[in-house]
């Protein structure tokens, strides 16, 4: 489908791939709603987005919070069409035996309580008008065991369990969910990484990480039939195939 009118709600829209997804869809003609605990950075940049951008404060990890940002977002714009469950953290990276137990809980509230939360409030509006697009932010740590990573491994294996048990359940009720696996993406949280020094993933040189824009554009393209061949699936943008098709190369 094209998402020109459509309105598209993004979590984690302060900063990295939220951001750059946000003025990607808003190119694309869709009113955007923009999600994030970072108030003056969402307002900033819904203000230079313009008319078509909202800025909602909001705590992924507490429901109430995400089930009334949705209900503002559809206030405001009639509907929640479409969906991106991009909120997430991996601070601090440490091994099992030695982590905070609460830091461990905080990153699991957001990571995979938080995409629960995103579509179990917009799901209900999303089956009554027919249908819609749910996008999860996943990532190889999903079927990978990481090195000091066992929060975020933990919460983005959860994560595909959710696309495929959205897919599976709300299909037929016309409503679409992906994951996308970026791959490492030029952001904040790739230099928390690195600072860690923990795992391979933290050596790599910077020149190697996709720029923000590469997910960006690809959770558009997520949006239109081309990509009904991965409903219930993560896509893979380290997939030459995937990125030909989405425009990033020749």
């Amino acid at each position: 489908m094209s998402v020109q009118g459509k309105t598209v709600m993004i979590t984690g829209a302060s900063r990295g791939i939220g951001e750059a997804a946000a003025r990607e869809f808003a190119r694309a003609g869709a009113n955007v709603v923009l999600v994030a605990r970072g108030q003056d950075a969402i307002a900033g940049i819904a203000g230079e987005i313009g008319a078509q951008a909202l800025a909602i404060p909001c705590d992924v990890s507490k429901f109430w919070e995400v089930e009334r940002a949705v209900q503002a977002a559809e206030d405001a714009f009639g509907s929640v069409d479409i969906l991106v469950n991009n909120a997430g953290m991996i601070e601090p990276v440490a091994h099992l035996a030695a982590i905070d137990p609460a830091d461990w809980d905080r990153v699991i509230d957001v990571n995979l309580k938080g995409v629960f939360y995103g579509m179990r409030a917009a799901l209900p509006g999303m089956i009554a008008r027919g249908g819609g697009s749910i996008l999860n932010i996943s990532s190889g740590a999903a079927t990978n065991a990481i090195e000091g990573w066992s929060h975020y491994c933990a919460s983005k294996a959860g994560v595909l369990m959710l696309t495929r048990m959205g897919d599976k359940e709300n299909r037929d009720a016309g409503v679409r969910v992906i994951g996308l696996s970026p791959g490492t993406v030029a952001t904040d949280m790739q230099r928390e990484i690195k600072a860690s020094g923990v795992n391979p993933v933290s050596q790599l040189d910077w020149s190697v990480h996709i720029p923000p824009d590469w997910p960006a554009k690809a959770l558009v393209w997520m949006c239109g039939a081309d990509a009904d061949g991965y409903l219930g699936q993560d896509i893979s943008l380290r997939d030459e195939g995937i990125r030909r098709a989405v425009g990033l190369i020749a």
